[in-house]
């Protein structure tokens, strides 16, 4: 059974309310995300509200909002964000993404987002972990989000999305579509020589060559965090 919370260095994460908890890739977008010079973030799906607190500790002036269609997660976030040390400077919407836009937010510098994924397998029995982990036509689709990015992006601001290499090419063609471009790409391993886990990609509007880097999570033939992990995630992991 999964920890009710997840503690960090500066935050916890309370967790027993949200269908998907805290977990490694996502801590590692939190982490290579550019919100350094953002001055507006938002987080789209924000469950725990984790990416938010993120980008909360990683940058002292922005401001950053947190979406979540799930009213038991936004609920669960919006306590997360009052409990930190940045609650001036955080704020949850327990609406969709579709109703947020309809709210017309001013323009974001960074658009954070870990969205459903698995579009075309089983779907869990429970429903709540199944809106948060499965692509959905009234969800978020990869079509709603690159649709609402363009819309509610400055003109030099960002999307960093996380999802499956497989996935990830639909959500390239996706925000293509609307004017969207990958400019780097970090692909997530094991160790070296395993195969891709996951793709943390950032999207905006000027079309350039794509910048791949490789990120391994462990050193080869080990369990040991590998050097550069314990570089991105020592300021918030208690044990690195």
């Amino acid at each position: 059974m999964a920890n009710s919370y997840f503690q960090f260095k500066q935050f916890r994460v309370e967790q027993a309310q949200c269908a998907m908890k805290v977990c490694t890739d996502a801590c590692v977008l939190g982490a290579v995300a550019a919100v350094g010079g953002a001055q507006r973030i938002l987080d789209v799906g924000t469950g725990t509200g984790l990416l938010a607190l993120m980008a909360a500790q990683r940058n002292p002036t922005a401001t950053i909002a947190g979406v979540e269609i799930d009213a038991a997660a936004a609920a669960q976030a919006a306590e997360n964000f009052a409990a930190s040390p940045w609650t001036a400077r955080l704020c949850a919407y327990p609406i969709s993404l579709t109703d947020f836009a309809a709210t017309h937010p001013a323009p974001y510098d960074h658009i954070l987002c870990n969205p459903p994924f698995f579009r075309e397998s089983l779907r869990s029995p429970d429903a709540r972990r199944t809106t948060a982990r499965h692509t959905a036509k009234d969800t978020l689709t990869f079509a709603n989000i690159s649709r609402f990015a363009i819309d509610f992006l400055t003109e030099r601001g960002y999307l960093t999305v996380l999802l499956p290499p497989p996935e990830m090419q639909h959500f390239e063609q996706a925000a293509g579509a609307v004017g969207l471009y990958p400019g780097t790409r970090r692909v997530l391993h094991h160790r070296p020589g395993s195969k891709p886990l996951r793709h943390i990609t950032t999207f905006e509007r000027r079309p350039q060559p794509v910048v791949t880097q490789p990120l391994f999570l462990h050193e080869a033939g080990s369990e040991a965090y590998s050097e550069e992990f314990r570089a991105l995630l020592g300021e918030f992991y208690l044990h690195l």
